[in-house]
């Protein structure tokens, strides 16, 4: 299973004998309101291995509850699907990233204040879902091998997940920095919390598109920017997980 963040749909492309099903006409399926996240649900072949790609996610603060977030999750969980590789686009909040790098998320912090197994009971899987080891350990270090090999710049850190949509005031940054966070995103938490209780293995990448900083020389971040640099690093994503697929 695949989840593509925003810019970062170009992976598609690769996919062969694909059969896209619209979001609207999937049962449940919410429908995603962000111009530049596509509503597609896509199956086919990459490398050979079946897979289910969803080019455009949900997120709470376009004013869906965190279970109508998490549905396609479980949804991939019903058809089968084990491992789930999920990428978003992120601010830095660590002073040696740049613009268009990767970071691979190692760990997570959840800002949202909202959780997916709330008010469940354990028949999507166990409601006290253990996350200390959230990110799968062995997917974490094929991806490090993988952009060692392709000589891309990448990074391995944290992704604070906010709950927008308004992004982070320079105060808020700084915080997050002093809290151990690396990155930062409205997305990805929600969705990791709801594969680890349904055990799915999980490997996260983001792409960094904006600087977070939160000091004195902080920018204003515009919409062109992160998609620019989201397009950018989502091709070294989409070689990244293609070749994990050779691997795998």
């Amino acid at each position: 299973g695949i989840v593509l963040g925003t810019g970062l749909g170009r992976l598609i492309d690769h996919i062969e004998s694909a059969v896209v099903a619209h979001y609207h006409n999937i049962p449940f399926f919410p429908l995603a309101t962000v111009e530049f996240h596509s509503g597609k649900l896509i199956y086919g072949t990459l490398e050979n291995k079946k897979v289910v790609v969803m080019q455009g996610r949900f997120h709470v603060y376009e004013g869906y509850e965190f279970d109508e977030v998490t549905y396609p999750i479980r949804v991939m969980r019903k058809l089968g699907i084990k491992k789930l590789f999920i990428s978003n686009a992120a601010g830095a909040i660590n002073l040696n990233f740049k613009k268009g790098e990767l970071m691979l998320i190692e760990d997570h912090i959840n800002f949202t204040g909202q959780n997916p197994v709330v008010s469940q009971d354990d028949t999507l899987g166990q409601r006290f879902t253990d996350m200390s080891q959230a990110y799968n350990h062995a997917l974490l270090e094929q991806a490090k091998q993988i952009c060692l090999e392709k000589q891309f710049n990448y990074h391995q850190g944290i992704y604070a997940g906010v709950l927008g949509p308004s992004l982070e005031t320079s105060a808020e940054r700084r915080m997050l920095r002093t809290l151990g966070a690396d990155a930062v995103g409205m997305s990805t938490v929600m969705e990791v919390i709801a594969a680890n209780q349904c055990a799915m293995q999980v490997l996260g990448i983001s792409a960094i598109t904006n600087m977070a900083l939160g000091d004195e020389n902080q920018q204003i971040d515009t919409i062109a920017e992160v998609l620019q640099y989201a397009a950018l690093a989502g091709e070294k994503i989409g070689v990244v997980i293609n070749s994990l697929f050779n691997t795998s």
